[in-house]
């Protein structure tokens, strides 16, 4: 019989990250903050994903309607050259 726990994986500690936006209430997404919302786009103007930004899915969802509006107001840019 074999064991069913895996003896090649090390005891990782995995730590939770706290999305930043529901720790301190008072950030607000706003679309017109384009220098707030370049921290959640990549080099390539891509939105960030969840994993790498660590925000909630609430307020991901949120980054990610305020980061099209500002494209459209050409506050952000769609692609970068």
């Amino acid at each position: 019989m074999r064991d069913n726990n895996n003896n090649n994986k090390k005891n990782v500690v995995v730590r939770q990250r706290h999305c930043s936006f529901c720790v301190n209430k008072k950030i607000e997404i706003d679309y017109k903050d384009s220098t707030f919302l370049r921290r959640f786009t990549s080099s390539f103007a891509k939105i960030v994903p969840r994993h790498r930004s660590g925000v909630c899915a609430k307020h991901q969802r949120e980054l990610a309607t305020a980061i099209k509006r500002a494209r459209v107001m050409a506050l952000l840019p769609f692609i970068q050259r």
